[in-house]
């Protein structure tokens, strides 16, 4: 008598099997190119696809979102894996080929180095949108450009674990987790965020490989397209100088707001949406 030796992979594929039945699917499920994308696919409006960075999640995007959506756009808030900045542009690149239609590429903090990234090549991609992001040039890293100018209270703020590397890691990888000490979390993230909030963010945070955060950026996608940028004065992981030095170099529409924290996109998710409304009047 034979043991089944995946009974896991078999339960998976009985289900899939019967709900492409039940969908008269035939077999195969449709690509997100195949099916279309909501509104963008007809052109009317662009798909806006929203990358988070270090110590969060999609669910930052969430007021975001709502106000995109409220106005007719398709959203994906990609979830970031955070392990290598090769490895996380790829993955959000590999979204956006299965995008029909126009996109509109949105960075927070270490995402937007992702998009910088994962911008290029994409003939789709209309517009880049920097939130308290990195837009590195080639050859910079997110863990450069935060101490370039004075003011980031994050260095003092991290706390490292240690995860097991997979066998195709780059030989100078530490193997490192950067989190944000709990203690610490809401006066150095989100500032202006209520407690109550913070407490739970800090509980769940997504931590950053500390490798990723120093990869290499390669040839920047501000160079070929337009971008905009929302800049928060009270940043204080990427100090609002280093925003500042960056969007001008990459010629970004700038708009500051007094007062927020990093995690602008929370606490004013109406100035993030105005901005990713600009760029597609901009741009379409």
């Amino acid at each position: 008598m034979t043991s089944d030796r995946h009974p896991r992979r078999r339960v998976l594929g009985g289900m899939l099997a019967a709900g492409t039945g039940a969908l008269g699917l035939g077999g195969a499920l449709p690509t997100a190119s195949a099916a279309g994308a909501g509104p963008a696919a007809g052109g009317a409006r662009p798909t806006v696809v929203l990358v988070h960075g270090v110590f969060a999640d999609a669910s930052g995007w969430y007021r975001t979102m709502a106000g995109l959506q409220d106005a007719g756009f398709p959203v994906i808030a990609a979830a970031n894996p955070l392990r290598t900045l090769a490895g996380d542009s790829a993955y959000v690149s590999s979204i956006i080929d299965t995008i029909p239609g126009p996109v509109i590429l949105v960075g927070h903090s270490y995402g937007g180095e992702v998009v910088t990234n994962a911008g290029r090549g994409h003939a789709n991609v209309k517009a880049l949108v920097y939130v308290a992001a990195f837009a590195p040039d080639e050859g910079e890293s997110a863990l450069q450009l935060a101490v370039q100018f004075p003011g980031s209270e994050l260095p003092g703020a991290l706390v490292t674990r240690p995860f097991p590397l997979p066998a195709d890691a780059p030989a100078d990888d530490p193997g490192l987790d950067g989190y944000i000490d709990p203690a610490k979390f809401r006066e150095v993230f989100a500032g202006d965020l209520p407690r109550s909030e913070t407490r739970l963010m800090a509980a769940a945070q997504r931590p950053g490989s500390v490798g990723g955060l120093a990869g290499k950026s390669g040839v920047p996608a501000w160079r070929s397209l337009p971008s905009w940028y929302v800049i928060p004065t009270a940043d204080k992981v990427i100090p609002p100088a280093v925003q500042r030095f960056m969007a001008q170099r990459a010629g970004s529409r700038v708009v500051e707001v007094k007062g927020a924290s990093h995690v602008v996109m929370m606490s004013r998710p109406a100035v993030v949406v105005r901005q990713i409304l600009a760029a597609h009047h901009a741009t379409r």
